[in-house]
């Protein structure tokens, strides 16, 4: 580890870090931590949810706590890694507008490029934050929770443009967006329906799918997604039956995620199981 702070008041908990610290996930597992993995020259290898991914040279990946990591290779690498008590991001999203785009998004990895200019920037947020992780007085924390939201803020700027989410004064759209993925995060488990987010988003199921039209997945698409997720992450990382996880996932009957799941992967979650052990 690079750099660490500790609030023992509250056990916030804010890292800053490379490679190494990167060693303990050669086994995949959850970080339990927000991360934010810098590849600054090279590329890195990585396992996301037992899918393979490249983070290329010059790109910030952002991950939550609830997602599995596994590293491969990779070198020259910066991590940020901070808890709920240092910085909780539903409750300062007002200051930062991340949740439902950068984190819980429902995009299945958020990855940020940086171009030579936007380098610079976070080069230069960069020194800033080892600058404070260094000034040990009674206003650090603050400062560094400041930082943060600066870090969050551009992070979330920069994939809004990757994505093509355009925001503008006059429009919710946007909002609309991060409101309904956040609520699917909260409650897939329980609910597998369009008009139960449309009931708490003060919206009809109709106005809600005409607000999505233009992202080419509809609400239940999205919906239907994360629960494919969780089905993987559980067949991934877990012993759990097939069974056990659609009970899990609030499915009385395991045959109806089977043909959702297969629906969406071209496999059945025993074949989908199946597969992954002759993989490892």
């Amino acid at each position: 580890m690079i750099h660490a702070f500790k609030e023992f008041s509250t056990n916030a908990i804010f890292n800053i870090g490379n490679e190494t610290d990167l060693i303990p996930f050669k086994k995949a597992k959850q970080s339990e931590f927000y991360t934010f993995i810098w590849a600054k020259s090279e590329a890195v290898d990585l396992i996301i949810d037992s899918v393979p991914f490249t983070v290329q040279p010059h790109s910030i990946l952002a991950l939550t706590p609830i997602q599995y990591l596994q590293y491969i290779n990779g070198s020259n690498i910066t991590i940020y890694q901070f808890n709920q008590e240092f910085y909780c991001v539903k409750d300062h999203d007002e200051e930062v507008s991340c949740v439902g785009i950068l984190f819980f998004g429902n995009i299945n990895i958020p990855i940020i490029h940086l171009d030579q200019t936007e380098q610079n920037k976070f080069e230069t947020l960069h020194e800033v934050f080892i600058d404070e992780l260094e000034t040990k007085d009674n206003i650090q924390a603050e400062m560094l929770r400041m930082l943060m939201a600066r870090f969050i803020i551009k992070s979330t700027r920069l994939l809004k443009a990757k994505e093509g989410i355009i925001e503008t004064p006059k429009s919710s759209k946007v909002d609309l967006l991060r409101e309904f993925n956040y609520l699917v995060e909260q409650h897939f488990k329980t609910e597998h329906g369009v008009a139960f987010y449309a009931d708490k988003l003060f919206r009809s199921p109709k106005t809600l799918s005409n607000n999505f039209a233009k992202l080419n997945r509809s609400p239940l698409q999205i919906i239907h997604e994360r629960i494919v997720l969780e089905t993987q992450r559980l067949l991934s990382y877990t012993d759990k039956t097939a069974k056990e996880i659609a009970y899990d996932i609030g499915f009385d009957d395991a045959s109806h995620l089977s043909r959702l799941f297969k629906k969406h992967t071209s496999l059945s979650p025993s074949e989908y199981k199946k597969r992954l052990k002759t993989l490892s």
